[in-house]
């Protein structure tokens, strides 16, 4: 349908009257539709009426937070709704990238990769699947894309979706300072990150955005040590046009960079390191793992995560984002933060039994006994904590972890250990933040 519909010339005389008109129309059209084209705005997503009143805690400091979350086509509709009524509903300013520019529950979704050099798009396979789906739309999606792989120690290189997410990083940056260059921090998630908000804005208060800060969980690929994307990663305001401006300075070269990597948050820590970003190593307050699976126990990187305060959680699926929202909704009637502790002690302990069937506790020392023997051999271990057994596998494990449902295993745990244990760690006097 053409934008403007024929029209009959008017009366000479009318033509000095409208004349006017139409030019006031075309300049408003060229300035105002073409800014708009160009310029995605900051979603904000208000609180239905119908909601408890009391439904969001009290958030300081959020309006000067940009939250964003990458997603990408082939996990959107699935992964991404979830977040509408729990993480998202009480946050003010916000915004959706993905490889796919489409409506998701009334919130527009905005292609994080529409700036990247049309060479590469058209030349690249690892453009593959955007290529179709920009002509086609989600009908182009094939059920390879759609399938799901096993995660390997390099990512998952025979995922379409998963290949072309590397590319959504660094234009990301710049994305994002389109939508707003102003905020004082910017979070980064995925549709399987979940924020805990108080936390993260009591931990944000006491750092200064005007200082490049780069939180995130640590990882490394070569010697690049960059925050897990996953995990959640917040920028300063700094760090955020640091970045931006080094990229500005070689974009294909920061391009062909991103080509001989496999991991695009390994790009990120890479330019935001050359831009005098350094990473804030941020474990336990952001880590890859969902409550369930986190050791509550053990000690890295020198921090055993009992009085520590849980910011984000990784790998959650939609029942853990609607667990853990209910969960947080309850505790913070009463509490300022949350910790490990809490965690442990209000989701994950409550869930220990002596015996439960279909049900893997994620145990890992395995060795070949029957299933009598084995809560005997763990009975045995001083320090073990649980075992499940599968098919004449026994594994134990000195970690106390709940787990998830799997048909065919049978979990245990020693809960009277355990509850010694807690008891041992007890209550904590202090949160614990990292700030250096």
């Amino acid at each position: 349908m053409p934008l403007f519909q024929p029209w009959a010339r008017p009366p000479p005389r009318r033509i000095y009257f409208i004349a006017p008109v139409i030019g006031l129309f075309l300049v408003y059209f060229l300035f105002f539709c073409h800014t708009t084209a160009f310029t995605p705005k900051i979603v904000v997503t208000p609180i239905s009426s119908q909601q408890d009143e009391n439904a969001c805690p009290p958030l300081p400091g959020i309006e000067d937070v940009l939250v964003i979350l990458k997603t990408g086509v082939t996990e959107a509709l699935e992964k991404v709704p979830v977040h509408f009524q729990t993480t998202l509903q009480c946050i003010p300013n916000y915004v959706l990238f993905s490889d796919f520019e489409e409506e998701i529950n009334g919130t527009h979704v905005h292609d994080v990769l529409r700036s990247v050099n049309e060479t590469i798009k058209r030349t690249n396979p690892d453009f593959d699947l955007y290529n179709r789906i920009q002509e086609h739309g989600r009908s182009g999606l094939s059920p390879d894309d759609l399938s799901r792989v096993p995660n390997t120690a390099f990512g998952m290189p025979d995922n379409p979706g998963w290949k072309l997410d590397k590319w959504k990083f660094l234009p990301m940056i710049d994305e994002t300072l389109r939508v707003r260059d102003d905020a004082k921090w910017y979070v980064f998630m995925e549709a399987d990150t979940y924020y805990i908000w108080p936390n993260l804005l009591q931990w944000l208060a006491k750092l200064n955005p005007d200082k490049p800060y780069y939180l995130g969980n640590p990882t490394q690929i070569g010697p690049v040590i960059f925050a897990h994307g996953g995990s959640g990663i917040i920028l300063s305001r700094e760090a955020m046009h640091r970045a931006s401006e080094l990229r500005a300075q070689d974009i294909d070269g920061w391009d062909r960079y991103t080509e001989e990597e496999w991991a695009g948050d390994c790009v990120l820590g890479k330019l935001l390191h050359d831009a005098g970003a350094p990473l804030l190593w941020s474990w336990p307050l952001l880590q890859s793992s969902t409550p369930a699976e986190f050791d509550h126990f053990s000690e890295s990187y020198l921090k055993k995560p009992w009085c520590y305060a849980p910011v984000a959680y990784h790998h959650v699926t939609a029942e853990d984002i609607q667990e853990l929202a209910k969960f947080e909704q309850r505790f913070f009637r009463n509490n300022s933060v949350i910790l490990h502790s809490d965690v442990f002690r209000h989701l994950i302990q409550p869930q220990f039994k002596p015996l439960q069937p279909d049900w893997d506790n994620l145990s890992e020392e395995e060795q070949v006994i029957g299933e009598a023997s084995c809560r005997e051999l763990c009975e045995s271990k001083h320090e073990c904590l649980q075992y499940s057994y599968e098919s004449g596998k026994c594994r134990t494990s000195k970690m106390a972890k709940r787990g998830v449902q799997k048909t065919g295993v049978t979990s245990g745990w020693m809960t009277e250990r355990i509850d010694a244990i807690v008891k041992e760690l007890g209550t904590c006097a202090t949160p614990q933040w990292i700030l250096r």
